[in-house]
């Protein structure tokens, strides 16, 4: 499943047609820690968006830009520790530093997606990663999900200091991951694979006094 291009660089489909199915990464942690159904009384909703293409974008921010617009219609971010996304929120950049950025496309686009911007970028010095496999995104909602991340992690979340459009690489219950807020009212947590048992049993524990349920 690779494609061999003119640059040297075998281009591979993460997902292809397979017979066994495929699990998200907290499959696992909802059959051993619990799926707390939501209640009139859950304060936080969590649910995962899993199986999202995840792709990592590096090189110069103007040409990386040319061709971000080119293909999905919007730019990267004009400041860090922001992040930008098409007008139905499905699709979102986010600066992660001088030169990275983090795209989010709905699952399956990813593949034809790297091949366009690889295309549309040409012989311009930049690299791009799939790194779907490795990574998921949880959603958190509700009137007390600020109190849980106070819990969670150092970083300020108060409104003035993160308001909407904002997103950072930050610990997090003695972890590491990526906290966004999209929308007002909705956080996300990109979180590694390999984290996520982890990190999911932290919510479920921290947000009990909220009585924190799970939209799986």
């Amino acid at each position: 499943m690779s494609e061999q291009t003119a640059n040297w660089f075998n281009l591979y489909d993460a997902r292809p047609d397979t017979e066994v199915p495929a699990e998200s990464p907290l499959a696992w942690s909802y059959q051993n820690s619990g799926l707390p159904s939501v209640s009139q009384k859950s304060r936080v909703v969590l649910r995962e968006r899993a199986m999202l293409g995840h792709l990592i974008l590096r090189g110069g921010a103007i040409v990386l830009d040319e061709a971000v617009r080119q293909v999905l219609g919007f730019g990267l971010p004009g400041r860090p520790n922001t992040l930008s996304h098409d007008e139905g929120g499905e699709r979102s950049v986010q600066w992660l530093s001088p030169d990275e950025w983090l795209l989010i496309v709905p699952g399956g686009e990813e593949f034809a997606l790297e091949g366009k911007l690889r295309q549309a970028l040409g012989d311009a010095h930049y690299a791009i990663v799939n790194v779907s496999g490795g990574q998921t995104l949880v959603e958190l909602e509700g009137e007390c999900v600020r109190e849980l991340l106070m819990k969670s992690t150092a970083y300020d979340v108060h409104p003035d200091a993160f308001p909407v459009g904002k997103g950072v690489t930050t610990v997090f219950a003695k972890s590491s991951l990526i906290l966004r807020r999209p929308t007002e009212g909705r956080w996300e947590l990109v979180l590694r694979r390999s984290f996520a048992d982890y990190i999911y049993r932290w919510l479920l524990d921290a947000g009990a006094e909220y009585a924190i349920g799970v939209e799986a």
